[in-house]
């Protein structure tokens, strides 16, 4: 095998492959089951990352026919900048998680066999890794089956709890009808690409074949349909805080972390590589979605007190941000204003990969959290940093990154993202410089919520004191390959933050392919410690002067206290009053999100009460107070839930045609027989 970037790929979703099939072997040791199976899926992401790092560098396009498939229907394969820069964004995260699940999975050694996770695991990352490969229709869908069957005998591994089995459910029946969306969009296009022949079902027919207006826009709203419901936009986003707490949190990592990014990958593939030319009004409508999401998923998040549940719709939010910068390339592309759109798609590509990493890291922390304490429900914890100090401060780490705040990735794309925004007066349409601002203002306002929403997350599950009922007594630090793991995510927020310029003129190849412009020349243009997107007169910012300022300042903090003596006293908190505050006295989850509960609570279903317990003696002094809070989803009781009434109710009629007496089977034989000789003449 030649050592050319897309044999390194293929190479690794086959060292993943293997890996699923050797594993069983190993089951009745499955400590060195997990380890072993781990490191070579880690080995296997790093050579993935190698294969993408280099093809986006060289822009390179590499092509390959596998003789599997079907007759005259071979798997075709193609590595582009792309699908290069995605197989990065799968690889890197892949390696993270595979070793920090070298110690999490061991987590579950003594009640459960985990040789299934491990299985599914490693099919999961290769069904992910072959989608970027994919150039057919064939391979596109069987890889993308691989990835949603696999991915839901990950979520339903703990299969004894009832909620799991319904969150797996509901996520197999969104998926599948995301597929079937996907199918129909090739389809149309493979439909008019073919000639009369079997090859219009491979990408490059697609790429050129004159596709007529009305069907070029039902494949795109097909494929963005199918592609949506994979990456929970709203309003197919139910199944998402369903089944990412659900699965275990390094499957977790990965579903939320690059699972959600092959759509993003599909949608970019379909509309910029193969349909290429669209009107203006598509972007609008992804640009719109984009900026529903933002602000529903965050405010969904802030409502929540379980952890998991808190970071699976902050998934929603952030695809939401990455759509956005999608959008907003596809109207400045539409308007010829190539700069602008390679701007607009840069930002929406640079928050995928810092999506990818930093929501990674959190459900890592949240899966140490977890592993250390058994508890999802952050009213259940508390001061945690005591005992989990590198836990502690790698999940602050993400918590600052997704918060968007410098010097740490997040505020980067996030800032590129309003830059676009902020040259709406550079389009011709009017009803495009009213909206581009409103969405300028819903990006600004879902910034200020999420930072709200990490700074009630860090603070109930990390600072006070223990709020739970019965403090675990086996609490402690998790081990050294879940902090490694960890640790390689936090640096690289870190490094994709300090240094965008470097990124920048690594992924600006794939502009050039998509949109036919550079942003490098203008972005870099005064050296690698200035970021300039446009020109240096609009806007600049350094990563790196940032990064430096804060360490100065936290420097010169640490050695005003630490080194004048006496300038540290230590005294009891202030008490507001009360003789000695207890645990219950904090600040909870659930409290810190009521002033935002009351301004949105018309967004929500909403249900609170206080029930009372009488004291002995007499009932104006009650011995307790229960307080019951329930905040559900409005669209899941609008849109999902008369869906499921609807089936359920066809099925129990449907039903009725089951009367056990082969007499009335026969007669529905006949009278199917009689139907079909009637139309079928």
């Amino acid at each position: 095998m030649n050592f050319d970037p897309i044999n390194i790929a293929l190479s690794s979703v086959l060292i993943l492959l293997g890996t699923a099939l050797i594993a069983p072997l190993f089951r009745k040791n499955q400590k060195f089951m997990i380890t072993f199976s781990f490191i070579l899926a880690a080995i296997a992401s790093l050579l993935a990352v190698a294969a993408g790092v280099v093809t986006v560098e060289g822009a390179l396009v590499e092509k390959m026919v596998l003789p599997i498939g079907l007759p005259d229907l071979p798997f075709h394969l193609r590595l582009d900048a792309l699908a290069g820069f995605f197989l990065t964004v799968v690889g890197l995260l892949s390696l993270f998680v595979s070793i920090f699940s070298i110690g999490y999975v061991k987590g579950f050694l003594g009640h459960r066999s985990v040789t299934s996770l491990v299985i599914f695991y490693c099919l999961f990352i290769a069904g992910m890794l072959s989608v970027v490969l994919a150039d057919d229709a064939l391979c596109f869908l069987v890889s993308w089956e691989i990835m949603a069957g696999a991915s839901y005998f990950l979520v339903i591994f703990e299969n004894e709890k009832a909620d799991n089995r319904k969150a797996a459910l509901l996520y197999l029946v969104v998926a599948h009808i995301g597929a079937i969306a996907i199918l129909l969009a090739f389809g149309i296009l493979a439909g008019i690409a073919s000639g009369g022949s079997f090859s219009g079902y491979t990408f490059d027919a697609m790429r050129q074949a004159n596709i007529p207006p009305h069907w070029a826009t039902a494949a795109f709203a097909l494929s963005f349909f199918g592609f949506s419901a994979k990456a929970g936009v709203i309003p197919l986003h139910a199944w998402l805080p369903e089944a990412h707490p659900a699965a275990p949190s390094n499957v977790s990592a990965l579903m939320s972390g690059v699972m959600l990014k092959t759509a993003i990958y599909g949608i970019v593939r379909i509309t910029f590589d193969i349909i290429h030319v669209f009107p203006w009004w598509w972007g609008a409508i992804v640009l719109t979605l984009g900026l529903i999401s933002t602000v529903m998923g965050v405010l969904y998040a802030l409502m929540q007190h379980d952890l998991k549940r808190l970071l699976a719709y902050h998934s929603v939010e952030n695809i939401g941000i990455i759509l956005i910068g999608i959008g907003l390339s596809m109207i400045f592309i539409s308007f010829k204003l190539p700069l602008l759109a390679a701007l607009g798609l840069l930002a929406g590509l640079y928050h995928t990969m810092n999506h990818a990493i930093f929501k990674g890291l959190l459900f890592m922390g949240a899966g140490a959290v977890l592993h250390a304490t058994g508890e999802r429900n952050m009213e259940e914890m508390g001061g945690l940093i005591h005992k989990m100090p590198w836990t502690a401060a790698m999940f602050l780490v993400g918590c600052l990154s997704i918060s968007a705040l410098p010097p740490f990735n997040g505020f980067v794309s996030e800032w590129l993202t309003f830059q676009a925004f902020l040259l709406s007066p550079s389009l011709p349409n009017n009803l495009m410089k009213l909206l581009i601002p409103l969405g300028a203002a819903i990006l600004a306002l879902s910034g200020a919520l999420a930072a709200a929403c990490f700074v009630k997350a860090f603070g109930v599950t990390f600072l006070g004191h223990w709020r739970g009922h019965h403090k675990p007594h086996h609490l402690h630090e998790v081990d050294w390959t879940m902090r490694s793991g960890m640790l390689l995510a936090g640096l690289t927020c870190l490094g994709l933050g300090v240094l965008p310029t470097m990124f920048i003129n690594w992924i600006d190849n794939i502009a050039q392919q998509l949109v036919g412009s550079t942003l490098s020349l203008s972005a870099t243009q005064y050296g690698w410690m200035w970021l300039t997107p446009i020109s240096y007169e609009r806007a600049s910012y350094s990563g790196f002067i940032v990064f430096i300022g804060i360490l100065v300042v936290v420097a010169a903090t640490y050695l005003l206290l630490h080194v004048k003596p006496g300038a540290i006293r230590r005294s009891a908190i202030w008490d507001c009053g009360f003789e000695k505050l207890t645990n219950r006295m904090q600040y909870n989850a659930t409290s810190f999100a009521q002033p935002i509960r009351r301004i949105f609570g018309f967004l929500f279903s909403i249900r609170e009460r206080v029930e009372q317990v009488p004291h002995a003696g007499h009932k104006a002094f009650p011995k307790k107070l229960h307080y019951y809070l329930s905040v559900r989803d409005r669209i899941w009781k609008w849109l999902y839930k008369p869906v499921i009434e609807a089936s359920f109710w066809i099925s129990r009629q449907a039903g009725r045609l089951q009367q056990g007496h082969i007499q009335t089977y026969l007669i529905y034989s006949f009278i199917t027989i009689l139907v079909l000789l009637l139309f079928l003449r």
